[in-house]
């Protein structure tokens, strides 16, 4: 980590301080500049709305910090770092993410009962098909295939979406009378697809009519609001160049600073926003992917080294600073799209995102059990097993029931009620690890 440990102690340490802020930085404009606009084209091109967009190509590419360290867990360190990062940030990416997006956008957004409800329910199938898995502490071929074709059960739920949406609705009716009225009201007042703009707070009107893959053209096209539709792109102007310096003195300062990022960026991966590399939008998407997990590799790096510092116990890192370390390209992207009053799809890559860590631990597991090495199953360590499942189901259940009083909105009330309670979940936690509460053997990063 550059510095010995009392060079760090006497003040080194500021320099980690600066690379982690530098890095959210990086990791920000990664998803501005590239993640976001190609996820758009992608959207367009596939005939998305933004909820089944959030669920699947924002969820795997915000993710791919979580799959690289599975894959880093089975075949390099040969131990359960994947299975413990990906379980011990379940809890900050639900609770967490989304008190930010509450608490960080200006814009109260809107949010549909059945991308909810069909994310949380896939949520707990994931979730309990992989503490099932692992009780026994042994992974077996048939059980990683088993976590391939439950993720894959759940993206073809996503093709079909539209039509499940309306089957569920019709049968179950009487359980959403007051969300149906509520979205009665706002097809009324949206035409197209409208803003509220007066005195009150913006409220992003949005539809479900364009749900799913296939579209229906004489259903329900005439009232599409895909994400392209929500946040339409010029098609004759191009974005200004990173390289041209903006006239404030701040943001001036900002683009200095940002220079050799985006500089890397702009030699490395093509602007899809600009019509020249617009059909590159694949490659745009899978280098952001790829940009992602190296600065979240780096940031997490930085943010182990500063708790050895510290002399933070290592419990408590994982519950708190590496559980958001390794979630902060879904913070930022859930975020930025909840600022420009996309509620659906940033609900939707908060729960897709946890269903993609969770059953994308089957893509290394399958690979080691099946073709590395037949003859044993893959080692994981089970224990806080009972614990780690009860709040994994608590906090989902929580956000379904929280969003539901909070008469479907996404706004600060919501943000301050998830942030309240993932901080008392936080500290509880917190004070078992550390023997405050119960009796545990504590372990210091490093020792």
């Amino acid at each position: 980590g550059f510095f010995a440990r009392q060079e760090r102690e006497d003040g080194g340490i500021i320099i980690y301080f600066i690379i982690i802020l530098y890095m959210f930085m990086a990791i920000s404009i990664v998803c501005d500049d590239y993640f976001l606009p190609s996820l758009e084209i992608i959207s367009e091109s596939l005939g998305l709305s933004q909820d089944v967009a959030g669920a699947t190509f924002m969820a795997a590419g915000s993710s791919a910090p979580e799959l690289v360290t599975a894959f880093l867990g089975v075949f390099v360190t040969k131990g359960d770092i994947g299975v413990s990062t990906i379980l011990g940030s379940a809890i900050y990416n639900l609770l967490g993410i989304c008190a930010a997006c509450g608490l960080l956008s200006s814009v109260v957004s809107r949010l549909s009962c059945w991308p909810l409800f069909r994310d949380s329910l896939a949520y707990i199938i994931s979730a309990a098909a992989v503490l099932a898995m692992i009780y026994d502490s042994r992974i077996y071929w048939y059980e990683a295939a088993a976590l391939l074709l439950i993720y894959g059960l759940y993206i073809l739920v996503l093709c079909f979406d539209i039509k499940i949406n309306q089957y569920i609705m019709k049968k179950f009716s009487p359980c959403c009378t007051c969300f149906a009225k509520v979205m009665e009201e706002n097809m009324e007042q949206q035409l197209l697809f409208g803003w509220k703009e007066e005195c009150e707070p913006l409220i992003r009107r949005q539809s479900r009519t364009d749900s799913g893959i296939f579209h229906d053209e004489s259903d329900y096209s005439q009232l599409s609001i895909s994400l392209h539709g929500l946040d339409e792109i010029s098609e004759a102007t191009d974005p200004p160049s990173v390289f041209t310096i903006p006239e404030a003195d701040l943001k001036r300062i900002l683009w200095v600073l940002s220079l050799p990022i985006t500089t890397l960026l702009y030699l490395t991966t093509p602007n899809c926003r600009r019509q020249i590399w617009k059909n590159w939008f694949m490659v745009t998407f899978f280098m952001s992917a790829v940009w992602i997990s190296a600065f979240t590799y780096i940031l997490v790096w930085m943010v182990t080294i500063v708790g050895d510092t510290l002399a933070i116990p290592e419990t408590v890192m994982g519950l708190t600073l590496l559980a958001a370390g390794t979630s902060i390209p879904d913070t930022v992207a859930s975020v930025l799209v909840a600022r420009k009053g996309k509620g659906d799809m940033a609900m939707s890559n908060i729960v897709g995102s946890n269903v993609f860590d969770m059953l994308c631990l089957g893509v290394p597991w399958f690979i080691k059990t099946a073709f590395v090495d037949t003859s044993a199953p893959v080692e994981v360590n089970s224990s806080g097993l009972t614990y780690t499942a009860i709040s994994l189901i608590c906090s989902i259940i929580f956000i379904f029931l929280a969003v539901h009083l909070n008469r479907w909105k996404l706004d600060k009330k919501l943000g301050v009620i998830c942030l309240i309670v993932y901080l008392t979940f936080a500290t509880l936690s917190i004070l078992y690890e550390l023997g405050i509460i119960g009796n545990n053997p504590v372990k210091v990063c490093g020792g």
